[in-house]
């Protein structure tokens, strides 16, 4: 884990330029949408700094819903029968390539965990949508569990997760 970093809502102070985690489109929407999306209330964007002050890491957050039927049966049985769970979407996750095996993604989970925590409305679960195979080994070494009907998208129950922080501190 790199010293000093510091996370932090995106603004306009930011230099996204130097940015660059290997996908074009992660580096292209962090330059040129993401200030959009925010300003719009699409997605928030939250941005990991270095010790230099310069983006290493970054990811979105948004609401989103679970269909029930989505989840695990052992899952379910703890839930109230609402067609829908409340949930928050990491949307995008991209560390720079100078940063990568360094922990940032993990980092960045962890961070969106402390946000959803104390959110003022209820949140479930966290969401992603991996991109690969590879993604989806990460989250869930995570803790993350597949959607019953895709794959590759996949939860982290927030309650379940302040948990495993609460463990390691």
């Amino acid at each position: 884990m790199i010293e000093g970093l510091t996370t932090e809502a995106l603004n306009p102070g930011h230099d996204r330029t130097a940015f660059s985690c290997g996908a074009e489109a992660l580096d292209r929407y962090l330059r040129e949408r993401a200030t959009q999306d925010v300003r719009r209330r699409i997605s928030n964007c939250f941005v990991a700094l270095g010790p230099a002050g310069g983006i290493v890491a970054y990811y979105t957050f948004a609401a989103t819903g679970i269909p029930l039927t989505e989840l695990a049966p052992e899952v379910i049985r703890r839930l109230p029968r609402y067609p829908t769970i409340p949930a928050a979407l990491i949307g995008r996750l991209a560390v720079d390539q100078q940063f990568h095996g360094q922990g940032l993604g993990a980092a960045l989970i962890i961070d969106a965990v402390a946000r959803a925590v104390r959110a003022e409305p209820a949140i479930f679960a966290l969401v992603v949508d991996a991109k690969d195979d590879t993604a989806v080994r990460f989250y869930q070494h995570l803790g993350f569990r597949r959607f019953v009907s895709h794959p590759m998208r996949l939860y982290l129950p927030v309650a379940e997760a302040a948990r495993h922080l609460a463990d390691r501190t």
